[in-house]
């Protein structure tokens, strides 16, 4: 009996599964998955001979033919770009227990004509489009035991307009099937496809495809959520009319809906049944329900609630493979965007299929695009090209806009093609253009424009904005141009570019990795998906929790404003926890930062778009600290993000540390040879009486190299006079200046630490002994810069924010902590070889101390003044810019600075047109002002 039952058994599951879609690769799954075919390249690398190739993969990458990027054309020199063709050849044999049924071979990409040679016969037209998924039927051209498959492709294609859309364009032009490969197999009676519309309320609407019906075939919907948890299927049936499409219609009550925060997904299960009630074919698909409009002069509405995206432009791209890419970099690059706060997402071309999957899971939305970077299709093939976009990926929840081509790649006659295939009529847009009442203006200004968003009444929606080459653009501007556009109701969210370096590992350079110079180094991650420090600052802006601006205070109480920026959650779905730490300094030697106190912050029941009170209970031992720490996590437990607040403002936080310096002794000043000797313990430090700059500093272990300054940074000064003299056991060296400087002061202290307080202008009127203003218009840099070799650096630690460095539009996302790194030169988004993050050279925002590891003996600087930013040396241009600006903004002279005031970092615009925080600044002390103070510690004692 138990034989027969396992018999009884298993012929029910293979019934299952010969009623299902059937599936057997030819090639592998995509990059580290892949199965061995023969090949032949008719030019370049190792052309003109039969070999072996990894299918999926770019041919270039494998060692064949020649690498080109899509802008060749801006080099004179090349007239043309590479053409070669390549022949593929492999064998297969269909599995057992496919006789009687449909067999389709897939491809899922190749570059770009491709022809298929089944057995020796044509599979069907030459397909033309590097970027879309194609098939033909093959069941009439296969045959019992070994078949002979033939692909012949070709790089560039013969029709010039798809080679302008696709292959003249800013991104790697390569060859080959790049995608994998496979078999389908359905039964003769089957469900082709389907397109559905399923809305927030329930309802189900699905334009549904099959082979030839005859009248009274039932088509069952089975609905199972995706995470059932043993629920069992929710089924309804209808009855189909004769023919090969249908529309049916089905409606749930009480389904979850599925959104960015709540990504709730269904299997949904088709299963055809003849008249007989015998089930044909099932057909399976996963979808969500949600519903999507765009309102006319008011915005883009997900499931009834006005949406604002908070995108990021993404390739499919990977340095191992090019365009081949596999279903661990599609989560990971998922998780990474979701990291970041960005909840929606767009392509030049139809991506990755489990990229999309990603996004359906995660829930991020997407804006699927045509390829056309700046050249359209012709009608014909164009037609085909959408088509082959919109099958594939209709019922992918995620996607809630279309896109018709990119920056002038509009092929008007297309636009009625999408809503053809899509029941749910989703917008269509032109990128970049002002089009059917949706703006999608790229690279706008913080004031666009005349006309046009901010005297404008159309929805406004960058498809492009905050370009990030190098280290430019992304979270540099950031928060001004969000403020800003926010503010407006018409504003529907925008896209950065983009989300990683788009840099090859070149086969024929030594594997090298190569970004086309400035073309490919637009990456908000480095081509490993290494984060640069805008990565951290769009985090911070774009989390869903907003804090009011907030110092902490003696009279902090624990209480503090904070916004839902969510779109579909309230605030109680939600956790936050708070840490005390300390930071201690190196004057504290066996003292390590610590944990002192943790708890948890009771969040205020807000919705969307409100404002409320954050409470948390302060620990008794709360001011002992020096970083309040707070993070948040959402309600699937993933953190949201990391906020910190220094306890104790700069001057108190460094008197507490020097307080615990014995100052038993007695400094010492005297005068040699036209320079004033300061003498501490075991450190001595010389000034000129000329110019009142540093010239030597000394310590029992030799010279410490640090000299030159200060000199003035955004202002013009002069030394007029120099004193010196002792004041107890300390001694004092002043430097008294014309211009913007009142007077420098330096002390020594019997210990040896060396004091320096600077004064700007407070008594007398600028300008005195100087015929030019005395401080610059535009003030990019304002402090004093001093010098150091950089090759003696070793490395840094320091209490401030960190770890990464700070542009003045970019603080945000660099917390306060104590921080450690190594010496690096590394140059963001250009030199591959050397990509080391957090890169060492910069400013580095909020100073309180600051310890130089080098080769002669470290040194630290304390700050007593608050906001004080230290330059460390200067970055490095990139070797390969091709375009007509720097990548980083002027530096001051020098190579250690302490500055109240530093550069903007341009954004693809110049400074110019962004927002507020990225202006130079200007200074105005008037007669009876306080002026401005800069108050610095050195140490350059020896630890004992």
């Amino acid at each position: 009996m138990k034989k027969i039952i396992l018999l009884i058994s298993l012929l029910i599951s293979y019934s299952a599964i010969a009623q299902q879609t059937e599936i057997f690769y030819l090639s592998g799954k995509g990059l580290g998955d892949t199965k061995t075919w023969k090949f032949y390249c008719s030019d370049g690398m190792n052309s003109k001979k039969w070999s072996k190739i990894e299918v999926p993969s770019q041919w270039e990458l494998q060692g064949f033919g020649e690498y080109s990027y899509g802008r060749w054309y801006t080099d004179r020199s090349i007239k043309n770009p590479p053409m070669e063709t390549g022949i593929y050849r492999t064998t297969f044999q269909i599995p057992s227990g496919w006789k009687g049924k449909q067999i389709t071979i897939v491809f899922e990409g190749v570059m770009t004509d491709t022809e298929v040679l089944v057995n020796g016969q044509s599979a069907g037209e030459i397909h033309q489009g590097g970027f879309n998924r194609f098939s033909y039927d093959i069941t009439d051209k296969i045959k019992n035991g070994k078949n002979d498959l033939e692909v012949k492709v070709s790089k560039e294609s013969s029709d010039r307009l798809v080679n302008a859309a696709e292959r003249k364009a800013d991104w790697w032009i390569f060859g080959g099937i790049y995608r994998p490969v496979y078999l389908e197999a359905k039964p003769a009676v089957h469900i082709e496809r389907m397109a559905v519309d399923a809305k927030a309320d329930g309802s189900l609407y699905a334009d549904v495809f099959t082979s030839p019906l005859e009248e009274g075939y039932t088509l069952t919907a089975h609905l199972t959520p995706v995470k059932a948890n043993g629920q069992k299927a929710d089924s309804q049936s209808v009855t189909l009319k004769a023919g090969s499409e249908h529309a049916v219609q089905y409606k749930w009550n009480q389904v979850d809906v599925w959104n960015t925060e709540t990504p709730n997904l269904y299997w949904l299960e088709l299963e055809l049944k003849d008249k007989d009630n015998k089930t044909q074919h099932i057909y399976k698909e996963r979808i969500g329900f949600r519903t999507v409009e765009f309102r006319v002069k008011d915005g883009l509405y997900v499931n009834g609630t006005k949406v604002v995206l908070k995108g990021i432009n993404r390739h499919s791209f990977h340095p191992d493979g090019g365009r081949t890419t596999n279903e661990a970099v599609s989560l990971m690059d998922g998780k990474l965007i979701k990291e970041m706060n960005i909840n929606a997402v767009r392509f030049h071309y139809a991506p990755d299929k489990h990229f999309m999957d990603v996004c359906d899971s995660l829930g991020i939305f997407v804006v699927s695009e045509l390829a056309g970077w700046q050249n359209a299709y012709g009608t014909e093939i164009g037609t085909k090209r959408v088509k082959e976009l919109v099958t594939r990926d209709v019922n992918h929840p995620s996607i809630i806009l279309w896109s018709n081509g990119n920056e002038g790649g509009f092929n008007h006659d297309l636009g009625s093609v999408y809503r053809q295939y899509d029941p749910q009529k989703r917008h269509v847009i032109h990128a970049w253009a002002d089009f059917d009442n949706l703006d999608t203006h790229h690279y706008p200004t913080f004031l666009t424009g005349v006309a046009r968003f901010v005297n404008g009444y159309k929805v406004f929606m960058p498809t492009e904005f905050q370009h990030g080459m190098y280290d430019q653009g992304h979270g540099a501007g950031l928060e001004d141009f969000w403020n800003q556009y926010t503010a407006h109701p018409l504003f529907a969210g925008g896209f950065m570019w983009d989300f990683s370096d788009n840099a090859v590992r070149r086969s024929d350079k030594g594997g090298i990795l190569d970004s086309d110079g400035s073309n490919g180094t637009d990456g908000i991650v480095g081509p490993y998906r290494q984060k640069e420090g805008s990565y951290y600052t769009v985090r911070d802006v774009w989390a869903p929790i907003q804090f009011e601006q907030l110092y902490i205070t003696p009279s902090f109480n624990g209480e503090f404003i904070v916004r839902n920026d969510y779109l579909f959650s309230n605030l109680n779905t939600c956790k936050m926890a708070y840490r005390v730490l300390t930071a201690p300094s190196p004057l504290m030697k066996e003292a390590k930062p610590e944990e002192i106190a943790t708890g948890t912050v009771t969040l205020p029941a807000i919705d969307p778009r409100e404002a409320g009170k954050a409470r948390m209970q302060l620990p008794a031992n709360f001011f002992q600290g020096d970083i309040l720490e707070i993070t948040a996590r959402d309600r699937h437990g993933e953190e949201i993000c990391t906020w910190t607040w220094p306890i104790h403002y700069a001057g108190e936080y460094t008197q507490g540390q020097l307080a615990e310096v014995n100052q038993a002794g007695r400094a010492t000043v005297h005068q040699e040879n036209g320079q004033v000797v300061l003498s501490g313990q075991d450190v001595t430090v010389r000034f000129n009486e000329a110019d009142g700059l540093i010239t030597e500093v000394k310590n029992k272990a030799g010279i410490v190299s640090f000299a030159n300054g200060p000199i003035p940074v955004g202002m013009k000064a002069r030394v007029r006079e120099v004193q010196y003299r002792q004041e107890g056991e300390k001694a004092v060296f002043t430097a008294y200046y014309l211009g913007a400087v009142d007077s420098i002061r330096w002390e020594m202290t019997p210990a040896g630490l060396l004091h320096m307080y600077a004064v700007t202008l407070n008594k007398s009127n600028p300008g005195k002994g100087f015929d030019e203003a005395v401080f610059e218009d535009h003030i990019s840099n304002f402090g004093f810069t001093f010098s150091y070799p950089e090759e003696k650096v070793e490395g840094m630690n320091w209490f401030g924010r960190g770890p990464y460095r700070v542009w003045r539009n970019r603080i945000r996302g660099a917390n306060y902590g104590v921080w450690e790194k190594e010496y690096n030169n590394t140059m963001t988004g250009a030199d591959f070889n050397n990509l080391v993050y957090p890169e060492f050279k910069g400013y580095h925002g909020n100073m309180y101390w600051s310890r130089l590891h080098t080769t002669e003996s470290p040194f630290t600087v304390f700050s007593a003044s608050d906001g004080v930013f230290m330059r460390v040396f200067t970055p490095e241009e990139p070797k390969d810019n091709k375009t007509n600006w720097s990548a980083n903004p002027e530096f001051p002279e020098g190579d250690i600075s302490f500055l109240y005031e530093i550069p903007a970092m341009r954004c693809f615009k110049p400074i110019s047109q962004q927002g507020p925080k990225s202006q130079p600044s200007n200074i105005r002390i008037k007669v009876g002002d306080e002026g401005v103070h800069m108050d610095l510690w050195f140490d350059f004692s020896v630890e004992k």
